[in-house]
């Protein structure tokens, strides 16, 4: 089919498709043609230009200015006075810089104790992943904290004890004491498995170090003749010297404390007994705060019925929160038998703050099973209860 003029169709069609992508082409080329003015060059194009303000004096962002070590030390400063896991977590959140400084093994080395105050309701794997990463840059109280989680909550005995025996070579007053007691109560193991010289000397390294109920377990093992020779007055002298540890902890540290204390001295005084602090008992002082690590074990158990396990029971002293691995494991006492502690040093804190008014004698008691071991000692150990 041809034109007027003898064309055919195709050949105007194609020639006008040709016209058109020709146009275009040209448009386009202009419309992204640059043009130099003074050296300058500019582009234009049918998409509107985004315009970045300029930053002016008052915008500028002085931190980012500021360098790392300088935010580092800073941050250790943060982490070393925490009193709450939230004022150092904060920090994580807030920008990816942050994060990562706040993250240097420099600053987790230095996290304080009461950052570590994780309630096991909150317990999860990135609080588990903080404080191994804490206990990986070398923080002993994170070695400590979570060796007692793994050992006695989480039933990871062996990488427990080692986390413990980490935070102990580098002289953790509290590791040390800990490892003494699963010596003594042979934790995570069987009754053979009991080191009383191990105990012993785990004890008296924690006692050189200051860890009062450590001087207050080493008293007791030299008047008993538990685990070394018996020398009752060298344990009386550890035991008064656990007492007024004991006493210059709260004079030193609240003031609350030293008028309650004040209050309860002076009638004593006026009626001539004498100051408490040289009693077997110790001295009448407030009860002492309870480590974030004993606590999440306490509602750790609580949690889950009160108890770690069929038969199995917890020590009755309310600041310390360690179970039994094995039945009758810890010692009961004697006299009533409705509780049982971890250590001697746990007794006799639980004695004087609450046992001894509530203690009530008994002809014989029963086990968990209805079995009768009035006479029996308890894997080896019934305590009797009295002033120390």
């Amino acid at each position: 089919m041809r034109t007027r003029r003898g064309a055919c169709y195709s050949g105007v069609v194609s020639r006008m498709c040709s016209d058109v992508r020709l146009a275009n082409k040209n448009k386009d080329l202009h419309m992204h043609m640059r043009v130099h003015v003074a050296g300058d060059s500019f582009s234009y194009s049918r998409k509107r230009q985004k315009k970045t303000p300029e930053k002016t004096v008052t915008d500028y962002d002085f931190f980012e200015s500021l360098p790392d070590d300088l935010v580092i030390s800073i941050f250790c400063k943060l982490s070393s006075t925490a009193t709450k896991p939230s004022d150092f977590l904060n920090v994580l959140i807030t920008c990816r810089r942050l994060n990562k400084l706040a993250l240097h093994s420099l600053v987790l080395s230095k996290v304080s104790p009461r950052a570590f105050a994780i309630r096991a309701k909150d317990w999860c794997d990135s609080a588990h992943r903080f404080l191994k990463h804490c206990a990986d840059a070398g923080n002993v109280e994170a070695c400590f904290t979570l060796g007692m989680i793994r050992f006695y909550c989480l039933q990871n005995r062996g990488n427990g004890a080692s986390l413990m025996a980490k935070a102990a070579i580098n002289s953790h007053a509290r590791a040390l004491y800990s490892l003494a007691v699963i010596q003594f109560n042979g934790s995570g193991g069987t009754k053979s498995d009991k080191d009383l010289r191990a105990g012993v000397a785990l004890c008296a390294r924690a006692a050189f170090l200051g860890h009062v109920d450590a001087l207050r377990e080493l008293g007791h093992c030299l008047q008993d003749g538990y685990g070394v020779r018996q020398n009752i007055a060298e344990g009386r002298r550890f035991l008064v010297q656990a007492n007024a540890r004991e006493l210059a902890a709260v004079l030193s540290t609240n003031a609350a404390a030293r008028h309650w204390l004040t209050c309860n001295l002076q009638p004593q005084l006026r009626q001539g007994i004498g100051c408490p602090l040289l009693s077997d008992f110790g001295c009448n002082v407030p009860t002492p705060e309870v480590h974030p690590a004993s606590r999440f074990m306490a509602e750790w158990f609580a949690a889950r019925g009160g108890s770690p396990g069929q038969g199995l029971r917890l020590c009755s002293h309310a600041g310390c929160g360690r179970p039994e691995s094995r039945k009758h494991e810890f010692r009961r006492c004697s006299v009533c038998g409705a509780v049982n502690y971890c250590s001697r040093a746990c007794q006799a804190l639980d004695w004087k703050f609450r046992h001894k008014v509530e203690c009530a004698p008994v002809e014989r008691w029963l086990d968990e099973d209805g079995e009768d071991i009035g006479d029996e000692d308890s894997d080896g150990e019934v305590m009797a209860m009295a002033d120390s």
